[in-house]
């Protein structure tokens, strides 16, 4: 069991949670983070067995820290589409919510 802190105080299992790894593309230089479109700065996202969601930031800029915190369902759907995961299904209503 590997404890990751939160942010906002608590914890989650890092081992057994599902991950779900930024898509990235390359722009003729480097590789962009879909997720900050950015080439230091990057996300992940997690979810543990409670079901809530929990993204991953850190950067290659020095000086910079690693952070883990409780986002919302539709923030994770809205990460997850970007990043070129499918919706699993626990999310389609707040994807419908979303949608335009």
């Amino acid at each position: 069991m590997k404890r990751t802190a939160l942010q906002n105080g608590g914890w989650f299992d890092a081992d057994t949670a599902e991950k779900y790894e930024e898509a990235d593309y390359f722009d003729g230089s480097n590789r962009i983070s879909r997720a900050t479109h950015s080439e230091w700065d990057h996300e992940n996202l997690y979810r543990p067995r409670s079901g809530r969601w929990v993204l991953n930031a850190w950067s290659q800029r020095q000086g910079s820290t690693e952070s883990y915190r409780e986002i919302s369902e539709a923030d994770a759907v809205q990460w997850l589409i970007r990043n070129e995961h499918p919706v699993p299904d626990t999310l389609q209503e707040a994807a419908a919510k979303l949608e335009v």
